[in-house]
């Protein structure tokens, strides 16, 4: 039986989220402390919005060298971990409407919030959608190639289940987590922080189960730019973060570990690319 092949819905979707993710990404990251008039809410402090941001141009890395993929295995490890981050973060927006910018004066705040609310409300419908569009049609995965090594597998395990576990805590039950977070968040932020961490929790132990090198070069790629840019975002911010504290040492390793192993796992599929599909 032929390969499974990537849909032109999929395909699309995923441009149209990268670019989406990808304005979304450069206002936050580059403009951290002006979210007052350049994003739908008011992000405090900015380490917060730089955060955000980092996940934002690491989503983009992934949407869009996935959407370049032909082979349906080699898009599909982006695929539950974009839906499920834009369903929780549409939950958070609907919970936390007071906090937004409906009503700024400013025409491109308000413009941008209310497009905000129907990027979150179109993209998990449309994405759901074409996903289950994508698992009915015809055609097998490719056997895999290039299994990952034991301890890699395992040390993504680790981090998948802490990202979607602690992600899970910041969504349900923010009050609990945010003493004991690294810096300052609300319950508003701990919650967008907390969809990130299940939707690339979900995405890191679904490339435990593909378990494969050959389907997982755009998703290392996103995870190295992920940790890079997060380390960077503590360059930034210096002052927010006691490094005494036991948050803040653990968070720094975590981020560490985050950028070199999907550095290793860039480079490790991108030898496994060079063989062709079977």
């Amino acid at each position: 039986m032929h390969l499974r092949k990537v849909t032109p819905g999929i395909r699309f979707i995923l441009y149209v989220a990268s670019g989406l993710v990808l304005s979304v990404g450069l206002s936050l990251f580059l403009l951290s402390e002006q979210t007052d008039i350049y994003f739908s809410w008011t992000i405090n402090p900015p380490l917060t919005a730089a955060f955000l941001g980092a996940g934002y141009l690491a989503s983009f890395l992934l949407e869009f060298l996935s959407a370049r993929r032909s082979i349906w295995a080699q898009a599909r490890p982006a695929v539950p971990g974009v839906w499920l981050f834009t369903l929780l973060t549409l939950i958070v927006t609907l919970v936390h409407l007071d906090r937004f910018h409906f009503g700024s004066p400013q025409f491109i705040t308000a413009a941008g919030t209310w497009v905000w609310l129907g990027v979150y409300i179109a993209v998990p419908v449309a994405l759901g959608i074409l996903w289950a569009g994508q698992i009915r049609q015809p055609g097998s995965d490719p056997g895999r190639k290039a299994p990952l090594p034991t301890w890699i597998r395992t040390t993504l395990i680790i981090q998948g289940a802490v990202m979607f576990l602690l992600g899970a805590a910041m969504l349900l039950l923010p009050k609990a987590v945010i003493p004991h977070w690294p810096w300052a968040l609300s319950p508003l932020t701990s919650r967008a922080i907390g969809a990130w961490g299940v939707g690339i929790g979900t995405s890191t132990l679904q490339a435990v189960w593909e378990n494969d090198w050959w389907r997982l070069s755009p998703g290392m790629a996103s995870y190295a730019l992920y940790g890079a840019l997060q380390l960077i975002n503590l360059l930034r911010y210096p002052a927010l973060l006691d490094y005494t504290t036991l948050p803040a040492a653990l968070y720094t390793f975590f981020m560490i570990t985050v950028m070199l192993i999907g550095c290793y796992g860039f480079l490790a599929a991108r030898r496994a690319n060079s063989m062709p599909a079977s």
